[in-house]
């Protein structure tokens, strides 16, 4: 069964989903949204389809699911409308920066019998979704220490960091769900530093640019992610997961996979620039499961508690700057 989108966010994220769309089998884009009606009105007419206004689109039984992709602080509000409506919901993470409201918000989407997806699309990209499979299949024995590395090629504009949250909200939240991933066991406890080092602005805002953090579960299993703002050489985007009798590791993306050596050295052409080429199969591949999903009846595969414990690590990770000190989880999660 095709199943018929509407776009909610006619920005990057909203645009590389309308372009995902046109390309996944038995997905088709029916509508956008955006408070803009210039972007709404070009996403529109790149992928025709129709410019309608949210209260349409949710009022529209022409349409079967939606995928949010405005800003933070709308997804909370439009999960639960969508979801009273009787639609489909993929979200952008996160689903709120705080705890309390997302917590109100499974509610709701509990309560209605709703379908919610949260988009962390690295658990999808097939390098990764390779390595993880290696650890299912037992090819290097019990995970003992993972190792996530994840710098920005360059620092976003001032105005984007007032509304992102912060570092650990906007993007360690990525590596949160992916720890969790790797690992198989829920995180216990959080160690964190972090610093401005980048651009001095990002600090006179409240937020960071570089950062590290420790996560351990209670079977002594590690974590470390290590997160920069900056990366001169490209989006640097590398994993590697130790066990007892081996390990596994995925490697950054270039350009191209050669190498070219002569009287000067050896030469590799530059990483791939940014999370729309970088992640561009992994954006396939969890809409591509969105939709099988829904046309069977499984299970969502990111779920609204894989949104809810990845905002509890960042919460944690926030403490933990702040007090200087490893934070528990409960600490913050409370009662879960």
């Amino acid at each position: 069964m095709s199943v018929k989108f509407a776009v909610l966010g006619a920005g990057r994220i909203g645009q590389v989903h309308a372009s995902t769309i046109a390309a996944v089998p038995g997905a088709e884009l029916v509508a956008v949204a955006d408070a803009m009606p210039a972007a709404a009105a070009a996403v529109a007419a790149a992928h025709g389809c129709d410019v309608k206004t949210i209260d349409d689109i949710a009022a529209d039984a022409g349409v079967d699911a939606v995928i949010i992709g405005t800003p933070t602080d709308t997804h909370a509000d439009l999960i639960e409308q969508f979801v009273r409506a009787g639609k489909a919901v993929f979200c952008e993470k996160p689903v709120d920066l705080s705890l309390e409201r997302v917590k109100s918000c499974l509610e709701v989407v509990q309560a209605e019998g709703g379908k919610l997806m949260v988009g962390f699309n690295r658990r999808f990209d097939p390098d990764f979704r390779a390595a993880h499979a290696a650890i299912q299949q037992g090819r290097i024995g019990k995970v003992e220490m993972v190792t996530i590395t994840s710098r920005d090629p360059g620092a976003p504009p001032p105005e984007y960091i007032t509304r992102s949250g912060g570092i650990f909200r906007d993007m360690t939240i990525h590596d949160f769900d992916m720890a969790r991933w790797l690992l198989g066991e829920e995180v216990t406890t959080v160690q964190a530093a972090a610093s401005v080092l980048v651009d001095p602005e990002i600090g006179k805002l409240g937020d960071y640019d570089s950062a590290n953090v420790i996560l351990t579960t209670a079977s002594g299993q590690q974590c470390v992610i290590t997160n920069s703002r900056r990366a001169t050489y490209g989006y640097d985007q590398r994993i590697e997961v130790h066990g007892s009798e081996g390990s596994v590791t995925a490697e950054n993306q270039r350009e191209a996979r050669i190498e070219i050596a002569d009287e000067k050295g050896a030469h590799r052409p530059p990483l791939l620039n940014f999370f729309m080429t970088r992640y561009t199969a992994a954006y396939a591949n969890e809409i591509a499961e969105f939709v099988d999903a829904l046309n069977t009846g499984g299970a969502m595969p990111t779920t609204g508690h894989d949104g809810l414990m990845a905002l509890a690590l960042a919460d944690a990770a926030l403490l933990s700057v702040a007090e200087g000190r490893v934070v528990q989880v409960l600490e913050v999660l409370g009662d879960g």
